[in-house]
């Protein structure tokens, strides 16, 4: 399949147009439809719908400071290496979205990830089942992993009194997700939106204010004072390294939803405004999170969620309690991201996209329950929190992140040079530099793939065999309290 060009490297109004307005023509006709059904294009994620005053801002900076409670920034590796790579990893996710973006404003048909996946390699169907079943995938680990931080904070919150099971709280945040995905209009999850990203700025804000106040971080024993590095300490394992390394793309990588965003845009050549401003924000809060909570905690006191290194109960169940809305909504959000798509895929062009049938509903109540049970199957198969984190970076990441917007940057080079783009008499220093640097965008894709599956699964396998976190569908405690001493 041939990738279009940019004529003259710009774009007609008209051009522009087309890709906020690719579906109107596909569905001029028919009966009333609902707005959310009749837009399967988000703002953010892939949602969308007249009236959604939803932005990316909103959910991306909510999305990645909910997973600062995980201590996004790994100082396993030490402080500045951190740093540095928290640093490195955003400016790649700036530069393969700059690709995204090219690549949709050149193709303005492109309704998600899907249909890039299958323009890449040369319009093959199976390349947009194998990326549609990725999308699928990567959506519901994301919400397992909801599951997983929701049964966690019950836990914490209900000890000492440890009378329910953990299967029986995972249970409870997924039945509770379930029916806050069932309305098929985003007009009330574009207000909770802008309420979780409020609120999650405040979790971990006391969280790092917390950290600097009280006198010593939780599980504290005198005499082993907070040991804060520099670099990583002798030792580190490959499998701890990348486990670090992944957890801090797996914050960053959200690539999988530029396509769609963009499609929704009135003009998308505005989308680096936003994106530029995403990442500085992020990288500010990460680097001064995370630095100030590690440096009150320390490398033997520092655990996932950060909120567990706090010393002093009441600080600790006060700041995780704000992450309430985050919880349920990113979750929620996700689903309905996953059950659009399958609705969308089986439904396409009957009277069930748009209109309110029992076929329709109950088909969009079916997919959710699947979704969720998945989704749950997952978060108790996979209780670690860390490494739950590091296989959904290293399984899904490793394409949306860089394999795939390496594969497009060659493919539109080819498109608009030739063969020989890559060569200096081409385009000069740009060719040979451009080819070189997207080549190892895929190699670190790849590595994502190799050497980050076998370090999370590893990583995995020991916790079993370390018997610290109890087994699969179990009703041990996996919340932030009692505190573990450092060994």
């Amino acid at each position: 399949m041939a990738l279009g060009r940019l004529p003259g490297g710009s774009s007609t109004e008209k051009d522009v147009d087309s890709v906020g307005n690719a579906y109107e023509t596909e569905r001029m006709d028919g009966p009333r439809r609902m707005s959310r059904i009749d837009r399967p294009i988000v703002k953010p994620i892939v949602v969308g719908g007249e009236g959604d005053d939803m932005t990316e801002t909103q959910l991306s900076i909510d999305k990645q400071m909910e997973l600062e409670q995980d201590n996004a920034i790994k100082y396993l590796l030490g402080l500045v290496p951190g740093l540095i790579l928290t640093v490195v990893v955003a400016a790649l996710v700036l530069y393969t979205s700059l690709t995204v973006w090219e690549f949709c404003l050149r193709h303005p048909e492109v309704r998600d990830v899907c249909d890039i996946g299958q323009m890449l390699f040369w319009g093959q169907k199976w390349a947009w089942w194998f990326t549609g079943i990725m999308f699928i995938l990567n959506n519901t680990f994301i919400q397992g992993f909801h599951c997983l931080v929701g049964s966690k904070y019950l836990n914490t919150m209900t000890y000492p009194d440890h009378r329910i099971c953990t299967v029986a709280f995972s249970a409870i945040v997924a039945i509770v997700s379930f029916f806050a995905s069932l309305p098929r209009t985003f007009s009330g999850l574009a207000r909770l939106a802008t309420v979780s990203a409020l609120f999650t700025f405040l979790s971990v804000f006391l969280a790092m204010v917390f950290a600097g106040v009280e006198s010593h971080p939780g599980g504290y024993v005198p005499g082993n004072e907070p040991l804060v590095l520099s670099v990583p300490k002798a030792g580190t394992t490959f499998i701890a390294g990348m486990n670090a390394f992944m957890n801090i793309s797996y914050t960053f990588i959200g690539q999988i939803t530029i396509p769609s965003f963009i499609a929704e845009m009135k003009n998308p050549r505005d989308f680096p405004k936003a994106l530029w401003a995403v990442t500085i924000a992020e990288v500010i809060v990460f680097s001064l999170v995370g630095s100030i909570v590690y440096a009150y905690t320390g490398t033997q006191y520092n655990v996932s969620p950060a909120f567990g290194s706090l010393g002093n109960e009441t600080f600790l169940k006060v700041s995780f309690s704000f992450m309430i809305p985050t919880i349920i909504f990113l979750g929620v959000l996700y689903a309905s991201v996953s059950a659009r798509f399958v609705f969308f895929s089986i439904f396409q062009g009957t009277v069930h996209m748009g209109s309110h049938t029992v076929v329709g509903w109950a088909s969009w109540a079916l997919i959710l329950i699947v979704l969720w049970i998945l989704a749950f199957i997952i978060a108790e198969v996979i209780p670690f929190f860390a490494d739950l984190l590091s296989l959904m970076s290293s399984l899904f990441d490793s394409f949306f992140g860089f394999i795939f917007w390496g594969v497009a940057y060659l493919r539109m080079r080819n498109a608009d040079y030739g063969p020989g783009f890559w060569h200096w008499k081409t385009r000069g220093i740009k060719g040979p530099l451009g080819a070189i640097f997207n080549v190892i965008l895929i190699g670190i894709g790849l590595l994502f793939l190799s050497g980050g599956t076998y370090a999370s699964v590893e990583s995995i396998v020991q916790g079993y065999e370390q018997a610290s976190f109890g087994g699969p569908f179990t009703c041990d405690n996996n919340g932030l309290l009692p505190y573990t001493s450092p060994t």
